[in-house]
């Protein structure tokens, strides 16, 4: 969950998000490292260190700036080209859950029970009960087990939407007529919010994401009790 003044990311709520975060110090370092480097070699030009004749024609000069961007390149591209593996790798999911974006709220589909399905409105302002967040809460909540592979399949249907939950490391469009999946694993219970990460109309800012990720005897609770009042 965000903070105020906060400056980085939320915390990992999942094993991708951790790998997202260390990939993003990693080319943050990079970059902190080639900015140093530019501004050390803008400063000696200006001091008149670097630039006589033999440094500015030099053979290994050139050799220099046109091998070193590409380790850099390879340095980069390895780790994300990883991350992107595991991103669209789904190995037996445990649950598969149907996201459906409307102007403007979502709908869920659990496909692995029979008529467990429900819709996930916003919570108005002047219903919020006393430690709610404002814009963030919804009145039914997409509940997953903790540890267990969750795909959720996203779609929508009438216009663009985007189901993304920062802490789990998930973020996919929702287009209308097609199915796009993704897919995390809660490594904690937890509250964990998102919102519509696509400008979709007026009420774009008024449709959020609630995922609630319990153990599993809780979730077997809670899924028998939305059957029973189905």
């Amino acid at each position: 969950m965000a903070y105020p003044s906060q400056l980085g990311f939320q915390d990992a709520a999942s094993p991708l998000m951790e790998e997202l975060l260390h990939f993003h110090d990693h080319a943050l370092m990079i970059i902190f490292l080639i900015s140093t480097f530019v501004l050390y070699v803008i400063v000696a030009m200006v001091t008149t260190k670097l630039t006589n004749s033999y440094i500015l024609d030099s053979q290994e000069i050139e050799i220099i700036w046109t091998i070193l961007p590409a380790v850099i390149l390879i340095m980069i591209a390895l780790p994300s080209l990883r991350i992107l593996y595991l991103m669209d790798e789904i190995n037996d999911p445990h649950l598969t859950v149907k996201a459906i974006g409307h102007q403007w709220y979502w709908s869920y589909e659990y496909s692995d029970y029979h008529d467990l399905e429900f819709d996930s409105y916003m919570i108005p302002t002047q219903d919020l009960a006393p430690g709610q967040f404002r814009l963030l809460e919804a009145d039914h909540r997409m509940v997953v087990p903790t540890e267990s592979p969750v795909r959720v399949l996203v779609t929508a249907e009438d216009v663009l939407h985007s189901w993304a939950v920062p802490s789990l490391g998930v973020k996919m469009d929702a287009v209308p007529g097609r199915l796009n999946q993704a897919a995390f694993v809660a490594a904690r219970p937890g509250v964990f919010y998102g919102q519509c990460s696509e400008i979709c109309g007026a009420n774009h800012s008024f449709m959020p994401i609630v995922v609630e990720a319990v153990p599993l005897t809780h979730f077997e609770a809670w899924s028998t009790s939305m059957l029973k009042d189905a």
